[in-house]
């Protein structure tokens, strides 16, 4: 047998030897038996958690929005670094823009090519107009005379009728270029307002308020098309992810109020509610520790802290950050004293105390 194994077979006899002898104790004194569990939890620190709570260990995280490229492009600028605090809209990178702006003066040379043709196609209509109706009056006029009885062939009648028809068609096809020049101009419109779109999204903003967690990018970097700069933490979307059992889970209502105490700073008891509970079930994560309960299915609920709450303490907010998380099942059950919300009072301050 190892040492390492010794050794905790004598911690373990040790214990339930402290076990016995303080329910022997109690016992011995006439004490209520009932009270052991109380008291046991006395001796290792930890206070009994009464029926009608459930509780989950995890880390706080944040919900975290990646900044990423339109376009591909070259990065020219990058305004932030990792810990800044942005709001939304604001600019925190831009990509070059020499191509687009190339394009753009190229699409409205097209527009103005396309508003010269439309002018000239006007004027060409202008004329089939005049031509339509010259050759409208020489018919009727040459059908005037034939009803007369003076000498006008069918031949000169029938050349007046084809030369009406032609400047008809001739009228149509100059309509039909001016409809043309109108749609090459919408087109030229059209390329021009999407490269103003393109150099509009080659300026990059903030989608929300929030940190920098990571610069993923530096200028002169050339960037394909959804190539990540930046990844911000939204500072007022801020929860812990525990695993319940089947049981607790079935009755962790939505809304339901809960309690987070961080290993960082056990002394603070943070308000949160519960904001998700998983429609499956799945194997809890190794990080749970005790063995009966990775036996077992359970479900991942989240458990969120108020935004009103986190803007007080925003300064101080730090993701990864350890700790357990007490849900309240029962709404009928009374939180436990050590469990009612504890908030630091320095949120004012430059730098948070080390302890109370």
């Amino acid at each position: 047998m190892s040492s390492r194994r010794r050794w905790l077979v004598v911690a373990a006899i040790l214990l339930s030897l402290l076990v016995v002898a303080t329910a022997g104790w109690v016992l011995v004194a006439g004490g209520d038996l009932k009270a052991f569990p109380d008291m046991l939890d006395d001796l290792l620190g930890e206070p009994a958690l009464p029926d009608g709570f459930a509780m989950g260990n995890g880390r706080l995280e944040a919900t975290e929005v990646d900044v990423a490229t339109k376009l591909p492009g070259r990065l020219a600028e990058v305004r932030v670094r990792e810990g800044d605090r942005v709001e939304a809209g604001q600019v925190v990178a831009v990509l070059d823009t020499d191509a687009l702006a190339a394009q753009q003066r190229q699409a409205r040379a097209e527009r103005r090519r396309a508003q010269q043709e439309r002018e000239y196609a006007l004027a060409v209509v202008e004329q089939r107009v005049s031509e339509l109706e010259l050759a409208r009056r020489e018919l009727a006029r040459l059908q005037r005379l034939s009803r007369s009885d003076q000498f006008v062939s069918e031949e000169q009648v029938d050349r007046a009728r084809t030369d009406a028809r032609t400047a008809e068609a001739a009228l149509r096809a100059a309509q039909v270029q001016v409809t043309a020049s109108d749609a090459a101009i919408e087109a030229a419109q059209a390329s021009i307002e999407r490269i103003e779109v393109d150099i509009a999204d080659s300026t990059l903003k903030a989608p929300r308020g929030g940190r920098v967690l990571y610069r993923l990018a530096e200028p002169g970097e050339v960037l394909g098309a959804g190539g990540k700069v930046l990844t911000l933490l939204d500072l007022t979307d801020v929860y812990m992810v525990i695993f319940l059992p089947a049981p607790a889970a079935g009755w962790a209502a939505l809304g339901a109020p809960a309690r987070i105490l961080l290993d960082a700073a056990p002394q603070y008891v943070i308000p949160a509610e519960v904001s998700f509970v998983a429609p499956r079930a799945q194997f809890t994560p190794k990080q749970v520790e005790t063995q009966s309960v990775r036996e077992n299915l359970a479900f991942r609920v989240k458990v969120r802290i108020d935004p009103e709450l986190l803007a007080r303490y925003e300064a101080w907010v730090k993701t990864g950050v350890p700790g357990v998380a007490y849900v309240q099942i029962r709404p009928e059950t009374p939180w436990p004293e050590h469990l009612a919300p504890r908030l630091p009072t320095w949120p004012s301050t430059p730098r948070p105390p080390l302890s109370d």
